[in-house]
């Protein structure tokens, strides 16, 4: 049986990176001020999407992701990767989202979308690590999850059976079509990027990417180079639940913690110094 497989995906700031303009006055992260990457656990999650489609000759992969059009830049990461296309979800009213706001409007974009049998997402973004919004979009699609997912073992006569990683142990289930899987950073990394599909896909773009082109054309020949732009209304959402609107989460302070050492010490790497060194931070309760 041939699938049609929806990955949620995002781009993420890379938080390896955050300075001290990382956050804005009213609480929401300053993208523009930190380098944007494709979340880690949601390439963990393509690769089983990508994996599903190899098994079930026919299958489609399709990328969804809300942000600015510069997150069109995921969808092309995964279309090298073997996607076969993507929607960005983009609109000014989506702006200052928080995980209940998120998932209703990608719950819009599902609904838009129509046709599917599995959503699958990384179990968590890591700029808010609250591994809320697979759940929620479950429970606005009324659809069984399956959350913590390693591995998505096979799919067969209407049902899924998944591995999941808990943490203190593993446990195997199975459950109905359509679902919500969300994948752990413990499942098989993501594969790399192939070469034939950088070259296929390189020039695929979005709307608002290609208003900036003096042509065209060659969207128009190839079509599969065409990057979709949904908008609030494109998918019938409240504008009362989406962006800063829809989000009962509020940011009251934040603070800014910078750690520096007080004093340093050199060792020469000799046991006794070493001895000494441990002898002193189990002392003042820094290790043991």
């Amino acid at each position: 049986m041939s699938l049609k497989i929806v990955v949620l995906a995002k781009q993420v700031p890379d938080t390896r990176n955050v300075g001290k303009d990382a956050m804005k006055e009213d609480g929401t992260i300053n993208r523009a001020a930190l380098p944007a990457i494709f979340n880690p656990e949601d390439l963990n999650a393509l690769e089983q999407a990508l994996r599903l489609k190899e098994e079930h000759p026919g299958s489609t992969v399709t990328l969804l992701t809300m942000g600015p059009p510069r997150a069109a830049e995921i969808i092309r990461e995964g279309m090298f990767r073997g996607a076969d296309g993507g929607i960005v979800l983009t609109d000014r009213a989506f702006a200052g989202a928080d995980t209940l706001a998120t998932s209703y409007a990608l719950s819009c974009a599902v609904r838009k979308i129509g046709d599917y049998d599995i959503i699958v997402g990384g179990r968590q973004a890591i700029d808010g690590d609250t591994a809320q919004v697979g759940p929620q979009i479950a429970e606005k699609l009324g659809i069984p999850q399956v959350t913590y997912a390693e591995e998505i073992i096979s799919v067969a006569d209407g049902k899924a059976t998944i591995k999941r990683r808990l943490e203190r142990g593993v446990e195997t289930v199975t459950c109905p079509l359509p679902l919500v899987v969300t994948v752990n950073g413990s499942a098989d990394e993501c594969r790399p990027r192939n070469a034939r599909r950088i070259q296929q896909y390189k020039y695929a773009k979005s709307p608002s990417e290609k208003a900036e082109l003096e042509s065209v054309a060659l969207y128009e020949a190839r079509p599969y180079l065409n990057i979709e732009e949904w908008s609030v209304n494109d998918v019938d959402a409240d504008l009362n639940q989406v962006g800063l609107a829809g989000s009962p989460t509020k940011v009251k302070g934040i603070e800014n913690v910078v750690f520096q050492a007080k004093e340093s010490k050199r060792l020469e790497g000799t046991d006794a110094e070493i001895d000494e060194l441990i002898q002193e931070l189990i002392a003042n309760h820094t290790i043991g």
